[in-house]
């Protein structure tokens, strides 16, 4: 797609304004100068468009928000330091101490402890719904309802909602939407153009591609990134370094080649385990098998790297020496880079209390198909379910 190929290798991208180099310069300063007090003026009256302090704005972290608007069909996105910091000023800008937020069940951890721990105790308070029906997002609203937050698909367990069906009944009820758009990517889903008016990503996983560095964005209007900056963003100042902004432009180049590849590999191994006869279920939104797959061949463009399957096994034991064995799939949680991962909920029997709670089943695991060969995957899966 030219728009794409555009937006990837040149979009943002001054050449000119430093040496005419091809890969854009680290601008590794905390502090950029001016010649006059009116000239420094000037900069602190367009502190998030221009160069004052890397807080606010960075010529190399600049190019890079400049492109992901351009990916997600926004006017403007920001960045920070985590996926959990851009959810956090998202859901921050929209609420306030008394109000209602409408959340769907089974979140990203980190989204559901903001929720339930800590804006709890400035009185917020939330309904989590079963987003797979968009009529109980509006049976849940209250007169103080500010924000519905979507995760389409879920991050464990991927129930899809109908992003413009939601969008629509939180518009007629002037109330404010927020979507994590990490599974799928830009370039397979733009929820801004169903509607939604907030659009983040964990640039952790493929914005980044590489497992290395932890990253957030969130695209939105202009007008709500302006806000957002001078509140949420500037105030509790959970940005992105320069350096790793740098790497997240890198990453970008093969977003489209790295999402090709896991489309292809990906419902080879989910169709070999679909046949097992020791997984009970697969969770992938592209198999037939999956119950909301024709909305998911209608919303996302393309497969994507992450399923899970409920492994048929009797005890803890069972899960645990299967994931053990495993050689390829590395036992990791996150996703999104070159590596394939398995992350068994098993894990979090007994683990300190900001996961141990999770409703979701012992036999649950996780899998991220990376960039190897499909057919070492099916083997590494097959030997360690023998």
């Amino acid at each position: 797609m030219k728009e794409l190929d555009h937006i990837i290798n040149h979009f943002g991208e001054e050449r000119s304004q430093y040496f005419n180099a091809v890969a854009p310069p680290l601008m590794q300063s905390s502090n950029f100068a001016f010649q006059t007090v009116a000239a420094m003026r000037e900069g602190l009256k367009h502190e998030m468009d221009k160069p004052f302090y890397t807080r606010g704005h960075n010529p190399t972290v600049a190019i890079l928000q400049q492109k992901i608007a351009a990916l997600e069909g926004t006017e403007a996105c920001l960045t920070f330091g985590s996926g959990s910091a851009a959810i956090a000023a998202a859901v921050m800008s929209a609420v306030k101490g008394g109000e209602h937020v409408v959340a769907v069940q089974k979140p990203y951890s980190w989204t559901f402890k903001l929720l339930d721990q800590l804006l709890s105790k400035y009185h917020v308070t939330v309904t989590w719904v079963d987003g797979r029906d968009p009529e109980n997002f509006r049976a849940a609203v209250l007169p103080n309802t500010r924000l519905f937050i979507l995760e389409s698909p879920n991050s464990m367990t991927f129930e899809l909602q109908d992003i413009q069906a939601v969008c629509e009944i939180a518009k007629q009820h002037s109330i404010a939407t927020l979507i994590d758009n990490s599974y799928a990517t830009p370039l397979n889903q733009r929820p801004a153009n169903m509607g939604a008016d907030m659009v983040m990503h964990s640039a952790s996983k493929y914005l980044n591609g590489h497992s290395d560095l932890v990253a957030g964005v969130l695209c939105c209007s202009r007008e709500r990134a302006e806000a957002i900056f001078a509140s949420e963003f500037m105030t509790l100042g959970g940005i992105l370094a320069p350096h790793e902004a740098w790497l997240i432009l890198r990453g970008l180049r093969t977003l489209p080649l790295r999402m090709q590849r896991v489309a292809e590999s990906t419902p080879k191994v989910v169709e070999f385990l679909a046949n097992h006869p020791k997984v009970d279920q697969v969770l992938y939104p592209h198999h037939p098998s999956f119950p909301q797959y024709e909305l998911a061949l209608r919303q996302i463009k393309a497969p994507a790297g992450q399923f899970s399957i409920l492994l048929k096994a009797e005890k803890l034991g069972d899960v645990e020496r299967f994931c053990d064995r495993l050689k390829y799939f590395i036992l990791a949680c996150s996703w999104g880079g070159y590596e394939s991962l398995a992350f068994p909920i098993a894990a979090l029997i007994d683990s300190d209390g900001n996961y141990s709670a999770t409703s979701l089943p012992w036999n649950l695991i996780r899998f991220y198909v990376g960039l190897e060969d499909p057919e070492v995957l099916i083997e590494d899966l097959e030997n360690a379910l023998e």
